[in-house]
This record gives structure tokens, sequence and C-alpha cells, in this order.
């Protein structure tokens, strides 16, 4: 018997082989691997609200102090990165102040 996509269980035993899959996937990088992508995620977050016409400086401050949260709260747990990601939170800041400060 053939699975039929348009029958809702199918399409839900789908979604479930794949979230499968894909957590095992994940479960297989080493935990620093994932959490330095989401940081780097974070940081896009904060550069795009910083570069949108008018800067939505509330949003970005709140990405901003969520990198900062982990680069600082983790350090070098974070491993080789940690160096990279603590230079990239001294430079987000650093925009954000100037851009602060030209009333943008």
């Amino acid at each position: 018997m053939n699975a039929d996509p348009t029958d809702p269980t199918d399409q839900i035993d789908d979604a479930q082989a794949a979230l499968s899959e894909a957590r095992q996937r994940i479960g297989e990088v080493p935990a620093n691997v994932v959490v330095v992508n989401h940081v780097m995620g974070l940081y896009e977050l904060a550069a795009i609200h910083l570069s949108a016409q008018p800067p939505r400086l509330n949003e970005a401050a709140l990405a901003i102090d969520a990198v900062a949260c982990v680069v600082e709260g983790l350090g070098a747990r974070l491993g080789d990165e940690h160096a990279t990601l603590s230079d990239a939170l001294a430079n987000i800041r650093l925009a954000f102040v100037q851009i602060k400060g030209t009333g943008a």
C-alpha cells in the first residue's frame, strides 16, 4: 500500500520522521557548534534591526544583549570561536552606540 501524500495522517508521519532525523543529526554535532551558530543568528538579527530605516534600536538592543549573555556567560566554553564572537559583540555594540548617537 502506497502512502497518500494528501492524507493528513501520512503527512504527520512524514513530518515526524523528518523531525526525528533532524534531531539525530543535531545530536551528533558538538553543542558549542550549535550554540555558536545561534549566536551568529542573534548577531545578524541585531544588524538587521540596526540597518533598518529608521533603525529599530530597542529590537537591536535585545538581540545584542542576548549575544552578550551567551558570549560573556559561556566564555571559553564556546571553543575556538569565543575570541571571534567577543570581537563581533564589541563591533555590534560600537555600531549601536554610533547609530544611536546620530539620532538616525
